[in-house]
This record gives structure tokens, C-alpha cells and sequence, in this order.
């Protein structure tokens, strides 16, 4: 397998103190008092981090112009350089507790490769309006900004951000060519991902999509990558890090198992985050939007049919 690799830098991250006082609040709720407990943990599974707004607002807009777009009771706000009427337009779709200027890094290699961008903080983030996000939240903001923005050449989605793209994309967003970014595969494996860091108990982990449910009406298994994936009848790459900590490389290779048009390129050494916008995915993602041959097709088998997570 065809891996790019750079120096890793050590880090050691410690839980923030609010978050640490919310571990004990929920690991102690999830034995005494288990529904309202779940109940807090939904609404905190659905909640961005707070710092992302503050970063968002603080952050340079690199001369783009800011819009905004309705969606629902909610305001979009949108970025966009260049002229999508008249250029070819890539559309950027951030994270969980990012927001779209963190894009910034993609912007003049697509403007100097002749497209118009357009980036936006999805609800709850950002400059948006809202309080709560969910998956389907996300996908329905990127089919609503792509819309709007018409027939696109490119959609890259990063996450959870990649999640919705490939949720999106299956229901019909219109775009020559996708990429996904460390993409999120799988809700039940989030959700289990989010109890660890909260403090919740493992069996109240397991009960967070029937919450989700409940409010959402969304069936969760139409969120997998392996239901997304097949209905994806355009070319797409998946970039995803051997060393990503948040989510894990395997799901990544999983959107590339069940999707007939789209490669897998493996890098290590640049984690969740610096995977989005390191030199090394920015060249590989253009010289993919030309056409040229980047990544390997993974192929899926009866043996092995959800790839290795």
C-alpha cells in the first residue's frame, strides 16, 4: 500500500476541566439515574465544543465573501472566492466543532487551478445560527449550500463533514468528483467513541441512537458508509491517516470497499486534523480533480465485507 509519510510530532492532550467534571457527572448519572442521564449525553453527543465559535469568528475570512443562506429556522454562513457562475466550483465541508475558514489552506491551489470555492460553517458552528447539530443536519447543509452554489465539480467533505458528503451525494447532490477527508463511517462506533470521552457507561452508549431516533426520525442504518457508498456513482478518493486517533483508518477503507468508483490514499503521520489541509492531501486531491490516478481501489469480498473495523 502506497502510504505518504511525514515526521509526527508527539503530543500529549489533557481532558479540559469542564469536560472532565462532565465524565463524573455522567459516569456517576449512568448508574442512578440512567434515562435522564442519557437524555444529558444525547443532548451533549449533539452540542459542537464551544471554542470552535470563538476560533471561527477570530478566524482571517481570506478575502472571501461572506453570505448567508437560510436553512430551516437557521442561517448558513457561507464563504465563497471566485465566481461559481462562471468557474467550475468546489464546495468545502468541514467537521464536528470546526468551521469552514479552517478550509483556508485549499483556497489559492483551487483558485490557481481555475476553480471558484465555496466553503460554509454548517448549524451550530461557526458564524451559523443554532445550538445542536446531528449527521443527517450536516448532510442536509451540504445538499443546501451545493444547491444553491449548482452543479458542482468537486465536493470535499472532512469528518463528519465527509459523512454528509457521502450521505448527500447519495441522495443526489450533483458533483463531478468527491473527496472525503478521515471520513466518519459508522454512527454506533461515534457514539461509542463519544461515551469513552464523557464517562458513559458502555450499555448507555449502546442506547444513544435510540434517543437519536426518537428525535430524529432517521433510521441510523441509512448512515453507514456501506448503505452510502454503493449509490455513489461518481469518482472519489478517500484520504484517511494509519494513525488517526479520532477516526479510526478503517473506516475510511470502508467507504473505498463499497464504493465502485473510488481509491484509497493512506498517509501516516498527519492525524485527524493536519490530514485535512497538510501539502501532501492538497496535491493529491488536485492532481485526482485532473484526472490523473491517485490511491489504490480496495475491493470487497464475501469474507471480509466491512473491511477491517
Amino acid at each position: 500500500m502506497a502510504a505518504v509519510t511525514v515526521r509526527q510530532n508527539s503530543t500529549t492532550v489533557r481532558k479540559p476541566l469542564a469536560l472532565r467534571l462532565l465524565s463524573v457527572r455522567l459516569a456517576v448519572g449512568s448508574w442512578l439515574a440512567p434515562h435522564s442521564t442519557l437524555t444529558r449525553a444525547f443532548q451533549q453527543f449533539c452540542t459542537p465544543m464551544p471554542g470552535a465559535r470563538t476560533r471561527a469568528r477570530q478566524a482571517d475570512t481570506g478575502g472571501a465573501r461572506v453570505g448567508e443562506l437560510v436553512f430551516g429556522r437557521e442561517r448558513l454562513t457561507t464563504y465563497t472566492w471566485g465566481d461559481p457562475t462562471r468557474q467550475p466550483a468546489v464546495l468545502l465541508a468541514h467537521g464536528w466543532s470546526s468551521f469552514g475558514l479552517h478550509f483556508l489552506p485549499w483556497v489559492e491551489p483551487l483558485r490557481r487551478a481555475g476553480y471558484a470555492v465555496v466553503t460554509f460553517d454548517q448549524p451550530a458552528h461557526g458564524r451559523s445560527s443554532g445550538r445542536r447539530a446531528t449527521l443527517p443536519m450536516f448532510a442536509d447543509a451540504i445538499a443546501r449550500v451545493g444547491e444553491h452554489v449548482g452543479p458542482l465539480a468537486a465536493v470535499v467533505g472532512h469528518s463528519l463533514g465527509g459523512a454528509g458528503t457521502a450521505i448527500a451525494m447519495a441522495r443526489g447532490l450533483q458533483a463531478e468528483r468527491v473527496i472525503l477527508l478521515a471520513p466518519a463511517a459508522d454512527p454506533f462506533d461515534a457514539a461509542r467513541r463519544f461515551g469513552g470521552m464523557v464517562g458513559l457507561a458502555q450499555f448507555l452508549s449502546r442506547r444513544l441512537f435510540d434517543e437519536y431516533q426518537e428525535l430524529t426520525a432517521h433510521d441510523v442504518g441509512d448512515l453507514h458508509a456501506h448503505a452510502t457508498a454503493p449509490r455513489i456513482g461518481r469518482p472519489g478518493l478517500i484520504v484517511h491517516d494509519l494513525e488517526d486517533t479520532d477516526v479510526p483508518w478503517c473506516e475510511g477503507e470502508r467507504y473505498a470497499r463499497y464504493w465502485p468508483q473510488a481509491t484509497l490514499l493512506s498517509t501516516t503521520g498527519l492525524g485527524h486534523h493536519r490530514v485535512a489541509i497538510a501539502p501532501e492531501t492538497l496535491d493529491a486531491s488536485l492532481r485526482f480533480l485532473r484526472g490523473d490516478p491517485v490511491g489504490q481501489r480496495v475491493v470487497s469480498t464475501h469474507a471480509l465485507p466491512f473491511g477491517l473495523c
